[in-house]
């Protein structure tokens, strides 16, 4: 970052990056004659349209303000939403849709042939009186860059962390700010935006769950990669997208849904992948007597198995992320180093079943003891977390050195005195085989089809669940590095 403008620089400074103050980026966009717009904000006040009046100059920005708190003057303006709900991206959409459409109608550009329109609008649930639900919003906004040009839209999805509704307000008019500068002066570069809508705030104060772009301007940017990026900076601990490749809410895709989880590298995914899913899919059904309809299934990535040499290496998770879009599946990009967190995580959703496809090796992991070193129980404590209201592991058998197929009837952990454990929750028919596999299949590793594919060796194909081998040699996916 520059040092300050005039000042001087003295022998051992260490240069920084300076963040304008939130009151000078309003009075920046205030003070441009040719951008003009809309707030529309419900359920925590007019907190970002405040900035604006305060900084000085809001009549060159401010076409309206407002805030339709009572349902029924919100449902006059923007129409009733199927759900009955309110705080919806659905909703948002409509405010921002609705107040642009007013712009058009109700402003000449006869005086003011060079303004470019924008409405920004939240809609908010901030903190319950019993504290019992932090709160949570849609905050969006649709702007020109150009006069008379096509709309772009940026929309994200914050989670509050703060205990006071009074600090919830206060960081969503900072960030709403934050945004419309963003969108403005940053939407060349989506990564700097999404960094700076944090400027003047603290991860502590909130989570940003989903963003999607979208808009001739931002017409080359994957809002996959902005997903991954927000779990990468920290400010979401997971994030999801659907076979669209859109960027989507967690909570409404696992709300009251019982809940299948694939963890693994998928790079690339295989057929043994596929074969996990679809048999531990029908064991989870039948187990449980379940509508499949009713079940979120959701293959997870870590970003631990992301970093490679320490880096993240982005083509590489377009490339996964490309073919499991191919297959129809939900993703979730998480920072769960351990499972009991993604479980800890979906647990805050639904109330319903939940169920864990892994392999041998791992389930021994999740057994072994120096990975839960950080938590004051220990091993015991991350069980008790994992195992809690009758969770099932789906167990795919694999060979060991001796060239047996192990299962959970075989299985040996690395420290004897967890075995009884162990047994107590296959007793408990928590850990259930998946038995109808092909043998052959157990030799196949992501890894090893990887490398063929890398070096150009031949029949990796047969490896792959139909139709992924073409997508891969049509766009050059997981070419090396």
């Amino acid at each position: 970052m520059k040092a300050f403008e005039n000042d001087l620089v003295l022998e051992g400074d260490r240069i920084i990056e300076h963040k304008p103050a939130i009151s000078d980026k309003a009075l920046r966009l205030n003070l441009n004659k040719n951008i003009y717009g809309t707030f529309s904000e419900i359920g925590a006040g007019q907190e970002t349209v405040r900035h604006f009046f305060r900084a000085g100059g809001s009549s060159r920005t401010i076409a309206k303000a407002m805030s339709a708190y009572d349902k029924q003057f919100s449902d006059a303006i923007y129409s009733v939403e199927n759900d009955g709900r309110y705080v919806t991206e659905s909703r948002l959409k409509k405010m921002l849709e609705h107040e642009c459409l007013l712009m058009e109608e109700r402003l000449t550009r006869e005086e003011h042939p060079q303004r470019i329109y924008f409405s920004y609008a939240n809609t908010v649930a901030t903190i319950d009186f019993a504290k019992k639900f932090k709160g949570h919003g849609w905050v969006g906004i649709r702007f020109q860059t150009e006069p008379d040009g096509d709309y772009n839209e940026i929309i994200l999805h914050i989670q509050f962390k703060e205990t006071d509704s009074r600090l919830q307000q206060q960081t969503l008019g900072v960030l709403g700010v934050n945004l419309i500068y963003g969108a403005f002066y940053q939407n060349n570069d989506p990564k700097k935006l999404i960094s700076q809508l944090y400027d003047h705030l603290d991860k502590d104060q909130l989570d940003i769950d989903t963003i999607n772009f979208s808009g001739p301007i931002f017409k080359n940017v994957d809002n996959r990669l902005m997903s991954l990026y927000l779990v990468k900076n920290g400010m979401a601990e997971a994030v999801m997208f659907g076979p669209h490749g859109k960027n989507i809410l967690p909570a409404n895709t696992l709300f009251r849904k019982n809940i299948l989880l694939l963890r693994g590298s998928f790079r690339p995914v295989t057929i043994v992948n596929m074969n996990m899913y679809k048999k531990s899919l029908d064991i989870f059904v039948k187990h449980n007597q379940v509508a499949k309809e009713d079940t979120s299934i959701i293959f997870e990535i870590t970003l631990n198995n992301l970093l490679t040499e320490g880096d993240l290496n982005e083509q590489d998770f377009l490339d996964r992320a490309e073919l499991l879009c191919h297959l129809g599946q939900t993703v979730m990009i998480s920072n769960f180093k351990e499972y009991y967190k993604v479980v800890e995580y979906c647990s805050q959703y639904s109330k319903e079943k939940i169920g864990l496809t892994i392999g041998v090796s791992n389930l021994i992991d999740i057994f072994d003891s120096k990975y839960y070193n950080n938590l004051s129980g220990g091993v015991f404590e991350a069980l008790g977390k994992l195992f809690n209201r009758d969770l099932q592991v789906y167990l795919y058998p694999m060979f060991n050195d001796d060239n047996e197929v192990v299962t959970s009837k075989n299985l040996m952990l690395n420290e004897a005195h967890l075995q009884p454990i162990y047994q107590y929750f296959l007793d408990n028919k928590q850990i259930i085989d998946i038995d109808t596999y092909e043998e052959k299949n157990l030799k196949i590793f992501s890894r090893n089809v990887l490398r063929m594919i890398q070096h150009n060796e031949s029949d990796w194909e047969v490896f792959l669940p139909e139709g992924v081998a073409d997508i891969i040699k049509t766009k050059k996916l997981f070419q090396k590095q």
